[in-house]
C-alpha cells in the first residue's frame, strides 16, 4: 500500500485522467462539504483516506483497502473525511465497460447473475486485488510496458471483482438480459430527458418490464423511486446552470419545474441554501 500511495500521489492530475485508458487517479487534500456528482460505472479503490457518499436513502463509507463498485450511473452526494494536505485522500478508478464484462462472461463461462443488486456496493479488497491494482499503477511509470500489459492487468482486476463479493453486480453489467441492464436503460432515458414529465409505465416499457417489476427493481438498484431520481438529476443540472447565470426562474424552467417556488424549496432542501446563493457566487464580469 505504501508503494501504491506513492505512485498515485505522483500521477494524480486535476482532471483525474492518466495515460492508460479508463484508469483514473485522484488526490484530494481538503475534505470540504458534501458535493453532488454522478458516479459513472466504475470500480473505485481507496489507497488512503475515507470517503462518504449518499445515494437516495443509502449512505456508504469506504476507506483505504476497500473498493466501491458503481454498476449504474447514479446521482450521489459525497465528500472525503479525515484528510489533510499532509495525508490526502488517494484513489484509483477503473471505468467498467459492459463489453469488457461480457467478454469475460462468455470466455470463462461464468454463471449468469440473478436477482437485483444495489447500484452501489462497498467491499474489502483481497490481497490479490490490491496486488493487481498496484501493478497497474506501476505501469503509469512505464508507458512502453503499459501499452502491452495494461489491458491484461485491467482484465485481471475485472476478473478479481467479478469473482469476488460484488461479482454479481458487475456480471449483471455485462448481461443484456439482466435486471440491472434493464434498469440501466431506464436510468439513461431519465438522464437524457430529465426536464420532461413522464409516467412510470412509459419508462417501464423502455426498460422492458412490467410497471410493478420496474418500480421494485428501480428502487432496489438506485435506492430511489424514478421520480426521486429525476429530481436529483434536475437539481444537479440546475446547480451547474447557476454557475453561468443569475436568472433563477429561467433555470427552474430549463430543468423542468413549472413552479419556481417549488424549485427553490427543493433546491434548498437538497443543497442547504436557496438557488439565489449559488447564483450570487457566479463571478462578476469585468467592468
Amino acid at each position: 500500500m505504501d508503494e501504491l500511495r506513492a505512485l498515485l500521489a505522483k500521477h494524480a492530475r486535476p482532471d483525474l485522467t492518466t495515460a492508460i485508458p479508463d484508469v483514473l487517479v485522484s488526490k484530494t487534500t481538503v475534505a470540504g462539504p458534501p458535493a453532488p456528482s454522478m458516479t459513472g460505472t466504475i470500480l473505485a479503490f481507496v489507497a488512503q483516506g475515507r470517503k462518504r457518499i449518499a445515494s437516495g436513502d443509502r449512505v456508504h463509507d469506504y476507506r483505504a483497502g476497500q473498493y466501491l463498485v458503481a454498476s449504474v450511473d447514479l446521482p450521489i452526494t459525497g465528500n472525503y473525511v479525515d484528510i489533510s494536505p499532509s495525508e490526502p485522500a488517494l484513489g484509483l478508478g477503473l471505468v467498467l465497460r459492459p463489453d469488457d464484462v461480457a467478454h469475460l462472461l462468455l470466455s470463462q463461462d461464468l454463471p449468469k447473475p440473478s436477482g437485483t443488486p444495489e447500484g452501489l456496493a462497498v467491499s474489502d479488497a483481497s490481497p490479490e486485488l490490491v496486488d493487481a491494482v498496484t501493478r497497474l499503477a506501476r505501469l503509469l511509470d512505464r508507458p512502453r510496458d503499459a501499452r502491452a500489459l495494461a489491458p491484461l492487468v485491467k482484465q485481471e482486476i475485472l476478473w478479481r471483482v467479478m469473482t469476488g463479493e460484488q461479482g454479481a453486480a458487475v456480471r449483471q453489467l455485462g448481461s443484456q438480459d439482466s435486471s440491472l441492464s434493464h434498469i440501466s436503460r431506464a436510468v439513461t432515458w431519465i438522464r437524457e430527458n430529465f426536464a420532461e414529465s413522464f409516467r412510470v409505465e412509459t419508462v417501464a416499457r423502455i426498460a422492458g418490464m412490467s410497471e410493478s417489476a420496474f418500480y421494485r427493481n428501480f428502487q432496489a438498484v438506485t435506492a430511489m423511486s424514478p421520480i426521486q431520481f429525476q429530481k436529483q438529476i434536475r437539481l444537479q443540472e440546475a446547480r451547474l446552470l447557476l454557475a453561468t447565470t443569475r436568472d433563477v426562474t429561467s433555470v427552474s424552467h430549463r430543468v423542468g419545474y413549472d413552479s419556481p417556488s417549488q424549485f427553490s424549496r427543493e433546491y434548498r432542501r437538497q443543497f442547504g441554501a436557496p438557488p439565489s446563493r449559488d447564483a450570487r457566487l457566479r463571478p462578476q464580469p469585468a467592468l
